[in-house]
C-alpha cells in the first residue's frame, strides 16, 4: 500500500482504555464521544499519537444519541481545544459503535467533514490528527486525519494494558512459513503474525539481554532495536550467547555481536543495534517508537530513565532481574529471578522499591561527576555500589524465559488467572515456596505525571540530554 503521508499510530495506556469503554458504552445502547489530549512523537518515518487525558463528552451535552449517530454541543469541547492550544497538544475524536459496524459510516464522514477543518483551525498546526471507533468488544478501528483532508487508517493502535493489544492495519499474511508453524500451533497464526509486526527495544544485550534477544528472535519478532555500550571480554563468554573468544580478543561490540547472529539465524528478523549507552537523544527517540521495551539492566539511572521513556510515550516494560548472593568461594546464601510489568500510569520500579530516590540520585551522580560521587563515597554518604556480581548462565535463562513468557502471556493471554495478578513474578532457586507473583498495585505519583507527554524540551525533562536538532 502507497501511502501519502507517514503512518500514524496512537498509543492508549491500559486505565484510559477502561475509562473509554465505560463512557462509551454506558448500557443504553446508543453512541457516546469522548476526545483525547495527546503528545507527539514526530519521527522521519512516523507519527505517533501518544494520549495523555480523556475528555468524555458529557451524555446531557449531546443533542443526539441513538445506536447510529451522535451530534453534541461545540461548547462542550471549547474548554478542551483551548489546553490543546495552550499546552500544544494533539486530538484524537473516539465514538462508540454499539451495533459492531466496524468502520466509519456515511453519518460519521459527513459529521468529521465539518468538525475536523475546525480542529485544525483551532490548532493551528500542519501534524496530523485522529479519529477511532471503539466496538462493543473494546476492539478499536481508526483513521489518521489530515489538514488537507482525508486520511488513511492509522497503522496501529496499541493499548498497553494488563494484556498488550495491537490493531495493525497491515492485513495478515496468506502463507505461513515452515518455520513459524510451532509458533503458530502454540499461539495461533494470528499472534504469529503479530510479533511478525511488532518492534520490540532491548536495553541491556549482556547475560539476560543476549538470552532475551535470542528468544526474541527465535520467536520471529519483526524488529528488535538493541542498546548496549559495552564490548565482549573474556569474563562475559560464560553468559553472553552467541559471543566467542574471537570476539573478546578483538573487543567487539555486544549488540553486534548479536546483530550478527540474529541475521545467521535468517528468519526475518530485523535489527538497528546501537553501540552506546542508552542515555542518548538519538537512542531514546529509537526506543520511543517500539512498540515494547525489555530492559536487562542494572544500572539504576538507566532503569528509572527507561521507566520514564515507557510513560512518555505509552509502551509497555518488562525488567529483567537476578539477584545471587554468593560469599566467592561456592558458598550461596540465595538466587532469584525476577520479571517486572510496568504499565504506563500505573505502579513503577521506583514505587516498588526496585530502587529508591537516594540510589537514583547516587546512580546519577556517579554517571555526571564521578569525582564528586568518589569524594561522597569515601566519606561514607554513599553506599558502595558492587560492580561485579556473579553470574550463572542457568540462573539467567530462568528470569530471561520468565520474562519473554510474561510477553507472550500478555500478548496471548493464556494462563487461567487475569494478567493483571502477574505485575511482579518472583522465582527462588534456592526455596521454592518463597516464589511469589504480586497484582499492580497503586499509581506511581512520580512517573504518572508523565504519562503520554511525548516530545518536550528538554527531552524527559533531562538538560543532559540536549536540545532538538
Amino acid at each position: 500500500m502507497i501511502r501519502p503521508h507517514k503512518p500514524v499510530r496512537v498509543a492508549i495506556s491500559g486505565k484510559h482504555h477502561v475509562a473509554l469503554k465505560q463512557h462509551l458504552f454506558p448500557g443504553d445502547g446508543n453512541e457516546a464521544v469522548a476526545f483525547a489530549l495527546c503528545g507527539r512523537a514526530r519521527r522521519e518515518n512516523l507519527e505517533l499519537l501518544t494520549v495523555r487525558e480523556i475528555v468524555p463528552i458529557p451524555y446531557d451535552a449531546c443533542s443526539i444519541r441513538t445506536p447510529h449517530r451522535v451530534t453534541w454541543s461545540g461548547a462542550a469541547l471549547e474548554p478542551t481545544l483551548a489546553r490543546a492550544t495552550a499546552e500544544n497538544l494533539a486530538l484524537v475524536k473516539l465514538h462508540s459503535h454499539p451495533t459492531g459496524y466496524p468502520w466509519f459510516s456515511d453519518t460519521d464522514d459527513v459529521a468529521e467533514g465539518e468538525l475536523f477543518p475546525s480542529l485544525f483551525g483551532w490548532l493551528d498546526s500542519e501534524a496530523p490528527l485522529a479519529s477511532i471507533i471503539m466496538l462493543p468488544d473494546g476492539s478499536l478501528v481508526g483513521r489518521a486525519v489530515h489538514p488537507s483532508g482525508g486520511g488513511d487508517r492509522l497503522d496501529c493502535i496499541r493499548v498497553a494494558g494488563d494484556d498488550f493489544s495491537f490493531w495493525h492495519d497491515t492485513p495478515e499474511p496468506d502463507n505461513l512459513p515452515e518455520h513459524g508453524i510451532r509458533i503458530a500451533q502454540a499461539f495461533g497464526t494470528q499472534t504469529y503474525a503479530l510479533l511478525r509486526k511488532l518492534r520490540i527495544g532491548v536495553v541491556g544485550c549482556s547475560g539476560t539481554g543476549s538470552i532475551v534477544i535470542e528468544q526474541l528472535a527465535r520467536n520471529c519478532v519483526g524488529e528488535l532495536v538493541l542498546v548496549d555500550p559495552d564490548h565482549v571480554e573474556h569474563k562475559n563468554l560464560n553468559r553472553i550467547l552467541n559471543s566467542t573468544v574471537r570476539d573478546a580478543e578483538s573487543g567487539e561490540a555486544k549488540t553486534r555481536v548479536l546483530k550478527r547472529a540474529i541475521q545467521r539465524i535468517g528468519l526475518g528478523t530485523k535489527v538497528i543495534a546501537f553501540e552506546d549507552d542508552l542515555m542518548g537523544r538519538e537512542i531514546l527517540k529509537a526506543l520511543s517508537t517500539c512498540d515494547i521495551l525489555v530492559g536487562c539492566m542494572d544500572s539504576i539511572d538507566g532503569r528509572h530513565v527507561l521507566n520514564k521513556l515507557a510513560s512518555a510515550y505509552v509502551i509497555p516494560l518488562i525488567d529483567v532481574g537476578v539477584r545471587l548472593e554468593a560469599d566467592g568461594m561456592g558458598g550461596i546464601d540465595s538466587i532469584w529471578a525476577t520479571a517486572h510489568t510496568v504499565l504506563p500510569g500505573g505502579s513503577s520500579l521506583l514505587s516498588r522499591r526496585v530502587y529508591n530516590s537516594a540510589d537514583l540520585d547516587s546512580a546519577f551522580l556517579k554517571r555526571y561527576n564521578p569525582e564528586a560521587y568518589e569524594e561522597k563515597r569515601n566519606l561514607g554518604y554513599i553506599k558502595g555500589i558492587r560492580e561485579d556480581q556473579p553470574a550463572v548462565i542457568s540462573v539467567n535463562m530462568t528470569a530471561s524465559a520468565t520474562a519473554v513468557n510474561e510477553l507472550l502471556a500478555r500478548l496471548h493471554p493464556y494462563r487461567l488467572k487475569p494478567n493483571r495478578a502477574f505485575a511482579i513474578r518472583r522465582i527462588s532457586l534456592t526455596d521454592s515456596e518463597a516464589d511469589s507473583n504480586e497484582p499492580e498495585g497503586e499509581p506511581c505519583t512520580v512517573m504518572q505525571r508523565w504519562v503520554g507527554v511525548g516530545d518536550q524540551e528538554p527531552f524527559l525533562g533531562m538538560p543532559e540530554l540536549g536540545d532538538a536538532e
